[in-house]
């Protein structure tokens, strides 16, 4: 199979059905078009149907889908998607979506408990965290029981590190999720898989740092276009970190097609290709595909 034939797994998709797109805080729409120029359509919000036809045309086979925790609940601008909402979305197409499970630091072992009804019951195959929307660094002690548990479950958890940005202005938030405070959570945890998501940028070069020095540290490439990827990131990814960078679109911020033909664009060779499109995730998440 050529790489121009071979099918992808996204690894970070935000569900954005309509249903949810109610569910959402007034900001987020005006966010996804005014800082990411989205078009009209996300306002409305696309059904797992659509999704995927737009997966389809952009070679896309499975997604791994966000039930994320954002912000704890009853703070301005925070909201939460139900796991049950994600656990019937993968029931439906079981052969294209997966599940992952948001994490809310503030809600403690009440929350390690979800966390773990989440993989038992529902089959998520990892977690997913906001370090900036609890303005929590990722080497808080708040985050440590869910680590614990991830490493229980033996699934990753997914960290956003780097900028963030004024999602809901009336509540702007730190930038708190380095790529280096990823470093006493892999010395503490050295069997935890451990994620830095959205490149890390503007510290791409420091997230890179992380993933050369510990072994169950990687990357995911997501929310930020192909085409701005800083040099070093992409030398890496076609490097010596082939086999630490898995593909993600972060959508809807990123359309599949959009994501898709930057990456072709790089000009990877064929193995650094094959393993951050495909066959990182297979390996990190355990897919045994």
């Amino acid at each position: 199979m050529t790489t121009s034939n071979l099918w992808a797994i996204d690894t970070v998709v935000n569900p954005h059905t309509p249903e949810i797109v109610k569910m959402r805080p007034d900001w987020s729409g005006r966010f996804h078009q005014s800082k990411f120029g989205r078009d009209s359509s996300v306002m409305a919000g696309y059904t797992y149907e659509e999704m995927l036809r737009q997966m389809d045309a952009a070679r896309i086979e499975k997604a791994f889908l966000v039930a994320n925790k954002t912000g704890q609940l009853g703070l301005v601008g925070s909201w939460h998607l139900p796991y049950e909402m994600v656990a019937e979305a993968v029931r439906r197409f079981p052969d294209r979506f997966y599940g992952l499970a948001g994490i809310d630091p503030t809600e403690g072992m009440a929350g390690v408990k979800a966390l773990q009804q989440g993989v038992l019951e529902h089959g998520f195959i990892g977690a997913h965290g906001y370090p900036h929307w609890f303005e929590l660094p990722p080497d808080h002690a708040r985050w440590y029981p869910f680590y614990s548990k991830c490493v229980e479950l033996n699934i990753p958890i997914l960290l956003q590190v780097g900028q963030s940005l004024v999602y809901e202005p009336r509540r702007p938030l730190q930038s708190v999720g380095r790529p280096i405070t990823l470093d006493p959570v892999a010395c503490h945890f050295p069997e935890l898989k451990l994620v830095g998501i959205h490149v890390g940028i503007p510290w791409s070069d420091e997230m890179i740092a992380m993933a050369w020095k510990h072994p169950n540290v990687f990357i995911i490439a997501d929310a930020h276009a192909p085409k701005y990827w800083p040099q070093s990131f992409v030398q890496y990814i076609d490097t010596f970190g082939r086999h630490k960078v898995m593909f993600g679109t972060d959508f809807p911020v990123l359309t599949f097609e959009r994501y898709r033909a930057e990456v072709d664009n790089l000009g990877l060779r064929e193995e650094s290709y094959e393993a951050f499109v495909r066959g990182n995730a297979i390996r990190v998440f355990g897919l045994g595909l």
